[in-house]
């Protein structure tokens, strides 16, 4: 048993790190292409927002396709296609130039990464129990997000050392690591051992728990994906200027929201993991869901009011903690109910409705400012959203207890 138990603790450990590997290039772009676009053939800003959100939309149309791919293939060989595009793509950020070649370059991006998010996805399905799926789940999303930390500080560090081509044919290099990770890792298995009984799986067609996961991983990667991460700089400027005074030194704001955002990253290894084995306990996972929820309600629209830099960067950090604890929640349930059903083809659903909440929560959130609302009326309606969430959960944790009743009595 704790053989078993070690096994899956170190593939989902070992994905998830191949996988924060491979971000290392993307996340690089965030911080430095709008400053060395030059360098990458660009000839404006414009083709730098293009290029940053053009990968986003791609995952859309390809995920079916992906899933499809894996439903076929050994879960390794998918692994080892999505590292060998990533190395591709980014060694190609280092020689390639011009807008053609990185729109090319960033749709292939898109490939690797839903390869990526689905094999990890995956692999917690096939070596997670009823009993550890919260923690093996915490782990992954925990693990590899220090990819995007890694991108953002070491890239931002090396650009300015080595050069923004240098830097990103070093990522792509040290990608190659995964290959032989993956092959090492990942024992042979063949494609049918994810399959439940065939289920038809039609959108409406689910069970109402499965329409509920996936409708609300939508909401929230449109709300923290998608909103929160694209105009967290816009609310801080609204409410204190383009530059705060904190201890007697003066900093950016633009600077002070990119240090906070990645503040979350150091710590989610640890709480992603707590997380997700605390919602394996006997409470199960919906009583964290809806604190989490509650606190993001009540976090968002506190949000929205002016208040002293440090109260509002402490409510900040609650509320990116619950941000946390809802991804990791929500990947869980996802896999909970997947057991449930034809695993792979209801995975493959999942993160194509979180890949349309997060490419069109920015869309919509520049939209309702061109109209004229302020960025802390949106983070208003955001909380609205919370609290709608939480209503509607509230009613499967009361069923869920009403059900728990009856099994005592009965």
């Amino acid at each position: 048993m704790k053989d078993e138990k070690g096994r899956s603790e170190k593939e989902v450990t070992i994905v998830a790190l191949i996988t924060a590997l491979c971000l290392l290039g993307d996340s690089m772009l965030y911080v430095a292409l709008p400053l060395f676009y030059r360098e990458a053939g660009l000839e404006s800003l414009w083709e730098v927002g293009l290029i940053l959100s053009l990968n986003r939309f791609v995952r859309i149309p390809i995920n079916p396709i992906v899933g499809w791919v894996y439903r076929r293939l050994q879960l390794r060989t998918g692994l080892s296609i999505s590292v060998i595009l990533a190395i591709v793509t980014t060694v190609g950020y280092g020689v390639g130039s011009g807008l053609l070649v990185w729109i090319l370059l960033r749709l292939v991006w898109g490939v690797a990464w839903s390869f990526l998010r689905l094999g990890g996805f995956y692999v917690v399905l096939e070596v997670a129990s009823e009993h550890n799926r919260g923690e093996q789940m915490g782990r992954y999303n925990g693990l590899y997000r220090l990819g995007s930390l890694g991108g953002m500080i070491g890239g931002g560090l090396l650009v300015n050392i080595i050069g923004f081509n240098s830097t990103a044919i070093l990522f792509g290099l040290l990608m190659l690591i995964g290959l032989p990770l993956v092959y090492i890792t990942i024992p042979k298995i063949k494609p049918e051992k994810f399959e439940k009984p065939p289920v038809p799986l039609r959108l409406f067609g689910l069970t109402r728990k499965c329409l509920a996961v996936i409708m609300s991983g939508l909401i929230l990667a449109f709300l923290i994906q998608g909103f929160f991460t694209s105009s967290l700089t816009l609310v801080m400027a609204d409410h204190f200027g383009s530059d705060v005074s904190l201890i007697g030194v003066t900093i950016g704001i633009t600077a002070l929201a990119g240090i906070l955002q990645g503040l979350r990253w150091l710590w989610e290894p640890y709480l992603a993991l707590k997380i997700g084995v605390w919602s394996d306990g006997e409470n199960g996972r919906l009583p964290l869901f809806l604190v989490s929820l509650g606190l993001s309600s009540i976090g968002f629209y506190i949000l929205s009011i002016s208040l002293s830099i440090y109260l509002w960067m402490i409510i900040l950090l609650v509320v990116m903690m619950a941000s946390t604890a809802l991804t990791t929640l929500i990947d869980t349930l996802a896999t909970d109910v997947a057991k449930g059903e034809n695993a792979k083809q209801l995975m493959t659903t999942y993160i194509i409705f979180l890949d349309i909440g997060a490419a069109f929560g920015p869309i919509v959130t520049y939209m309702l400012l061109s109209f004229g609302m302020r960025i802390t009326n949106v983070f208003t309606c955001a909380a609205v959203l919370f609290i709608c969430l939480f209503a509607y959960w509230f009613r499967f944790y009361r069923l869920d207890l009403q059900e728990g009743q009856t099994k005592k009595t009965a």
